[in-house]
């Protein structure tokens, strides 16, 4: 299996998903590992809230108002 189908099988499943068997048994462990976080950890994740100008302003040493 070649370097660009290993690394698109450690980013793509689907692409992981459509190899047969024996190819995913020749794929290498993905350096990177395998993480899964629960829906509570993902909801406290950055990026994960909507922040409202108000929260902002609360989160922030000042806040400037126009």
């Amino acid at each position: 299996m070649s370097r660009p189908d290993i690394i698109r099988a450690w980013k793509d499943e689907d692409y992981a998903n459509s190899l047969t068997d024996a190819e995913r048994a020749m794929l290498p462990q993905n350096p990177a590992g395998f993480v899964e976080l629960a829906d509570e950890d993902m909801a406290q994740a950055a990026g994960g809230t909507i922040l409202t100008l108000g929260l902002i302003c609360s989160l922030a040493l000042s806040c400037i108002t126009f």
